[in-house]
């Protein structure tokens, strides 16, 4: 059926061309410039609408082929391989300003992956002084979950290694011989004790959020679950006297140590002048990941703290890992996430894959409907890169992946910035880093995975603000990408191994399919086409693209009508993604970076900026108007779609957004336009903000000023720079509870937080 519809597309498209515009100009003779203009328009806005439905009917098909064939490698294979193993892997958790119980929840299913030495490292991007109460104790609360859930998981840890010396000390024959029948119970009580212990902590973790219930049942009580049947099944062993080796059964054992025997830390890079301070998830990311291999001295100066190498007594040591994880502060992952992916990376023929991840899912159980239909279209997209796979077109999704460290030593870009290196591992000149960095690797004769199963889940946005940030980031940098990958696929094609089409058109839909579509709507929607150029043809070109992601719809657990719903979701979204979109074309002009905007994550309602909600009621205007005009016209087929756009933007408004939070959206998003905050004078902050004393002046010379963008500095073998002012970091106005708790607009409406605060416009622009 999904080769019919790929066939059926096509075959619609080419009648339209020839039956439709062929007639115009061939057998009516309609030669005037205006209809030439707007029937090559008309023509290029539907060829890309259908090629972009093409890419999803061939991505959806590779995800077919793949599900067909996939095989599920055996547990026992797993544990062979990793018996004696001594890889290492380090799970890095960006964390700015979150919620300390949804960090927390992340780093639990992190320390709980099996593995042989794990290091989990919660990257705390925080300003290291707080400005206010509630900050401070959002940041106090970050800085003691390592060492909380450290102590969370010592008793288990400290009776599992204990059982695993003591059978250890037991073995006979090298573990060549059979266990003995108590030997068997013994491991059976120990799982029954674990599996015991992980199900009342799932039935004491708090459920109050979507998140919360998730890693109650899902990975606490999921991993119970597996200990318990474990445990069942060696005591059927042990009461039919089975055969079972000692080293099978010393697996088993490292499997209980291996699960609680994590190591957990966090760093905090704004508290060291010599580590890069931009204002990205990137950079928090790559910041860390230079330091690992070595020991550091920390030396204060009048710069603030700075990092000298000092691999033989230095106070911070940051180890190196064979594997380094990054992992979203709301994802969590399931129990074999780390086992299975780097068992593959592992495997004979494999050593040049880079990465290997299971695109996240959303979280079940979604409070509203918009996140829950925000988390259907994360799913959808799930099953579309496993498609991407199998062309070879796989993008890194940056929320989580196991990436081999060596890979990262390959691209790495090293760069100084005042006088100071800047180690890039990460690409972080878009906000959309992950896709970006993909490019890198394959470039550098890397290859990218996508594990074809669920392991891997994460938060999806519950209202419309803060969906406004997270998919305004997502529609911004696609585009620019596209030049990178058109200079990788020229020299493949000088060195003899040209590129296929499949996996250069799945590519370029990937990253440029949001600027076309959305421009592609808004003419479809604003301008009215001669109606000779419409016909049902365009309609039976996009059918089996809807009613493939229908069925997609019903295979991932939602449902066939969530497609309609779907559609209407994504034209509440078009001005968001515009505006991505132009965004991208000012980076490009200006050749600066665009702002990195962090999906707020607050229990607390986000307001929409109101530029955005007015044009959801521009888009039900035109479209209602466009309705009434084809009504009047008789123009039916042009009235079917306007009519369909009306319907499913009014019903997106009212369902994924309310009628009442826009309209309190759009008067806070005026009370803060008309309201202009008094700012000191240039002279009163040149004072505050210089402050010299002996040490400034002999170290960094007359006339400078230390807190505010000093010059770089020199210590031996260490380059840093004065640490950024907190009046420019990108936490402290940013995240501030003001603007709809201000002003008679917010005493309308829940309790709210405007978008604009979180979207980083002023704090983040680069000066």
């Amino acid at each position: 059926m999904g080769g019919l519809a790929i066939v059926a597309t096509v075959v619609a498209w080419l009648a339209y061309l020839v039956v439709t515009v062929g007639t115009q100009f061939l057998d009516n003779g309609r030669n005037e410039t205006k209809f030439i203009v707007a029937a090559g328009v008309y023509v290029a806005v539907v060829t890309m609408l259908t090629f972009s439905a093409l890419m999803y009917l061939v991505a959806r098909q590779g995800a077919l082929y793949r599900s067909r064939t996939h095989v599920r490698v055996p547990r026992v294979e797993i544990d062979d391989h990793f018996t004696n193993s001594h890889r290492s892997i380090t799970v890095l958790v960006p964390s700015y300003r979150e919620d300390p119980d949804l960090v927390r929840g992340t780093l639990i299913s992190a320390a709980l992956q099996e593995f042989p030495e794990i290091r989990v490292m919660l990257l705390i991007d925080d300003p290291p002084d707080a400005e206010d109460e509630a900050t401070q104790r959002i940041l106090d609360g970050c800085r003691a979950l390592p060492s909380e859930v450290s102590a969370w998981l010592s008793g288990p840890a400290r009776r599992c290694n204990e059982a695993l010396a003591a059978f250890e000390a037991a073995m006979t024959g090298h573990g060549a011989d059979d266990a003995a029948a108590d030997q068997l119970a013994t491991a059976a009580a120990h799982f029954t004790w674990a599996a015991e212990w992980l199900t009342a902590e799932s039935i004491a973790y708090p459920r109050l959020t979507t998140p919360e219930c998730f890693l109650a049942d899902e990975v606490l009580g999921g991993l119970a679950r597996d200990f318990a049947e474990t445990a069942a099944a060696l005591q059927m062993a042990a009461e039919n006297r089975a055969r079972v080796p000692q080293a099978r059964l010393r697996q088993l054992y490292l499997r209980l140590a291996r699960t609680f025997s994590a190591e957990l830390g966090s760093f905090e890079r704004k508290r060291f002048a010599s580590l890069s301070a931009e204002p990205n998830k990137a950079m928090n990311l790559n910041s860390y990941i230079g330091l690992m291999g070595h020991t550091y001295a920390m030396v204060e100066t009048p710069a603030g703290m700075v990092l000298d190498v000092d691999d033989k007594g230095g106070e911070l040591s940051v180890p190196n890992s064979d594997y380094v994880l990054t992992l979203d502060a709301d994802s969590a992952l399931l129990r074999e996430y780390c086992l299975r992916l780097v068992y593959y990376l592992e495997e004979e023929g494999h050593e040049r894959i880079a990465i290997a991840q299971t695109p996240y899912s959303a979280f079940r159980g979604a409070r509203t409907r918009l996140e829950r239909m925000a988390g259907a279209t994360t799913d959808i997209q799930h099953l579309v890169h496993q498609g991407l796979t199998y062309y070879n077109a796989t993008f890194w999704v940056g929320a989580n992946a196991v990436i081999r460290k060596a890979a990262l030593d390959d691209i790495v870009e090293v760069e100084y910035v005042g006088g100071r290196e800047i180690r890039r591992y990460v690409q972080d000149r878009t906000v959309i880093e992950d896709t970006e960095s993909s490019i890198d690797l394959i470039s550098e004769g890397w290859n990218l995975y996508n594990y074809p199963e669920r392991l891997s889940y994460s938060a999806s946005p519950p209202d419309f603000g803060s969906l406004v940030v997270q998919r305004g980031r997502w529609a911004n940098g696609g585009l620019l990408v596209i030049p990178k990958f058109m200079r990788y696929r020229r020299a493949q094609r000088r060195a003899g191994h040209p590129v296929r089409w499949s996996e250069t058109a799945l590519r370029l839909n990937y990253m440029g399919s949001i600027a076309w579509a959305s421009f592609s709507l808004v003419l479809l929607l604003s301008y009215p086409f001669d109606g000779a150029l419409l016909s049902p043809l365009v309609f039976f070109a996009a059918l089996p693209y809807f009613a493939a992601m229908a069925s997609d719809f019903r295979r991932v657990g939602y449902k066939r009508s969530d497609m309609l719903r779907s559609y209407g979701f994504n034209l509440i979204l078009l001005p968001v993604n515009l505006a991505g979109v132009i965004k991208s074309m000012q980076q490009a002009a200006s050749k600066s970076k665009t702002a990195f905007a962090r999906t707020p994550k607050i229990n607390s309602r986000t307001a929409a900026p109101a530029t955005y909600v007015l044009a959801i009621y521009l888009i039900l205007g035109i479209s209602a108007y466009t309705l009434a005009q084809d009504y009047i016209t008789r123009n039916w087929t042009n009235g079917l779609f306007a009519g369909v756009n009306t319907l499913l933007t009014s019903y997106a408004l009212l369902m994924f957004v309310g009628v009442r939070n826009s309209l309190v959206d759009i008067a806070v998003g005026t009370w803060n336009w008309l309201h202009v905050p008094v700012k000191e004078s240039a002279a009163v902050q040149e004072v505050a903000d210089v402050s010299v004393d002996w040490q400034s002046v002999l170290y960094f010379g007359p006339g400078e000023s230390v807190p505010r963008g000093s010059g770089p500095l020199h210590l031996g073998r260490s380059i840093a720079t004065a640490p950024a002012a907190e009046a420019v970091d990108p936490g402290d106005p940013q995240f501030a509870h003001t603007g709809a708790e201000s002003g008679p607009a917010a005493d309308a409406a829940d309790e709210v937080k405007p978008a604009g605060e979180f979207s980083g416009d002023a704090p983040y622009a680069e000066s």
